[in-house]
């Protein structure tokens, strides 16, 4: 057995490998609320043999949309809208599904990629954001309306009542979006958290909001279910957040019970210098599965089966998820199966595709003459 496809247990969560479908936000919700689109994206996704498919980022709010087209979990037609596409997959697909649950903060109010991807003005179709401080994400946008103590609050409730449609949907892990410049990562960077207050200031006051949006969850979602989180280890800017912040971080969260912590890097300013490179955010999830002993999630310019492998092997993280690969390759997990010589889940329905160089590649594959 190839360290990639070995099993690993999530907190009580057993996967069958170490391979994640990272979320992917696809801007074709309608108020909210998944459409057709959804069922066709996640269908295939959970035919893929991937040891866990993660919802892209789901919206706790209307104001925490990335866009207006975004996923959200904060009504009942949300809820419904959801179960629907569950209930679908689930027919064909028994691949844990995990939520990524999202507040998107001065970063909301834009348009989609394929239209630009800018923010929207309040006054031109869009809405009012929100942030630890008044400081926009860009000289252009308008300026958010910092947070006051009924707003901390207003987003506190969003966060529970979105963790307990989760469980009552099924869900089976949550992650709590801590990365990519969003709300709450925003609390964490000094480069976007100017607050004089309790929230603000030094790393413990910076660090109290995300970390009390993270025990909100918990307490809001089953017991034996497991709840992680994604961060950015780094801004890419001097002075700004950064990977020894991170460390400190996920050691209050080892104390939290965080079941996981996926590692990414960058989005909270448009002044990041990234050094890309295939892996090259590897060394950042090493670094915190070292330092605390939480499992790790390692994502970014991971292609190749070989090198997915390698990472898991050489212990510098427990799993890698893969994102633009997978719409790319959406059987991304046979095809690595097939290269390294190991097994894979595949449905009933495909087991005359397997190829003949790797006639044992579908686990309890049984084909008859017909």
């Amino acid at each position: 057995m190839t360290s990639l496809f070995s099993p690993i247990f999530l907190g009580k969560l057993s996967l069958k490998n170490r391979i994640a479908i990272a979320p992917m936000c696809q801007y074709s919700a309608d108020q909210g609320s998944a459409t057709p689109w959804h069922l066709m994206h996640l269908g295939q996704l959970a035919l893929s043999g991937a040891g866990l498919l993660i919802i892209e980022a789901t919206a706790v709010e209307p104001e925490g949309r990335i866009s207006p087209q975004d996923l959200g979990l904060w009504n009942d037609a949300n809820e419904q809208a959801l179960d629907g596409v569950l209930r679908a997959i689930r027919k064909h697909s028994s691949m844990p599904i995990a939520i990524q649950l999202a507040h998107a903060g001065r970063k909301a109010s834009t348009a989609v990629p394929w239209e630009g991807g800018q923010s929207i003005a309040s006054h031109a179709g869009g809405w009012k954001t929100s942030a630890p401080s008044a400081l926009p994400f860009a000289d252009h946008d308008e300026t958010p309306i910092a947070l006051d103590a009924e707003g901390l609050q207003r987003i506190r409730n969003a966060f529970a009542q979105a963790a307990r449609r989760a469980d009552r949907l099924g869900i089976d892990a949550i992650e709590v979006h801590g990365a990519h410049g969003y709300l709450l990562h925003q609390f964490m960077s000094p480069l976007s958290n100017r607050r004089e207050d309790e929230y603000g200031g030094s790393l413990e006051n910076r660090l109290r909001f995300p970390l009390e949006i993270f025990d909100i969850v918990r307490a809001n979602f089953s017991a034996d279910k497991p709840v992680g989180i994604r961060v950015s280890a780094t801004d890419w800017v001097e002075g700004g957040w950064d990977l020894e912040q991170t460390v400190v971080l996920a050691q209050e969260l080892k104390k939290r019970r965080c079941d996981f912590i996926d590692v990414s890097s960058g989005g909270l300013s448009p002044l990041q210098k990234i050094a890309l490179g295939p892996g090259y955010q590897v060394p950042f999830a090493e670094r915190i599965r070292t330092d605390t002993g939480v499992p790790t999630i390692a994502v970014g310019l991971i292609t190749e089966a070989e090198q997915a492998d390698e990472i898991i092997a050489s212990g510098r993280a427990d799993m890698v998820a893969l994102a633009r690969g997978m719409l790319y390759d959406p059987r991304w997990p046979w095809h690595a199966a097939a290269r390294l010589g190991a097994q894979i889940d595949a449905p009933p329905q495909y087991w005359r595709s397997q190829p003949r160089e790797a006639k044992d590649l579908f686990r309890a594959s049984t084909l008859g003459k017909h």
